[in-house]
């Protein structure tokens, strides 16, 4: 079972963490300062890699900037990849 949960400290600094049955295998590191959310990393783990994580850990940032009328700043080399190829996609949310 795959579970991402958003794990800030209280600078609001920390990551989409992707879990499989309680086994971290991605995160995605970001932080939150007023209505803008920096991504500045994405990984998988090597026994993850191929299965759609970093996809997966994209679309949860992506629905919760959204969700909370945020602009994201694409710092992270896959994120800026992802919204580079797809900029409809993202238009709404990519500060450039």
């Amino acid at each position: 079972m795959e579970t991402i949960k958003l794990e800030l400290d209280e600078k609001k600094h920390g990551n989409f963490n992707l879990y499989v049955d309680d086994k971290k295998l991605g995160e995605m590191t970001v932080s939150l300062k007023d209505d803008l959310l920096t991504v500045y990393h994405t990984g998988v783990e090597p026994e993850g890699e191929g299965k759609g994580y970093a996809k997966k850990l994209l679309n949860e940032m992506v629905s919760y900037v959204r969700e909370h009328k945020m602009m994201v700043k694409a710092l992270c080399p896959y994120v800026h990849a992802q919204f580079t190829k797809n900029p409809d996609e993202y238009l709404d949310i990519w500060k450039k």
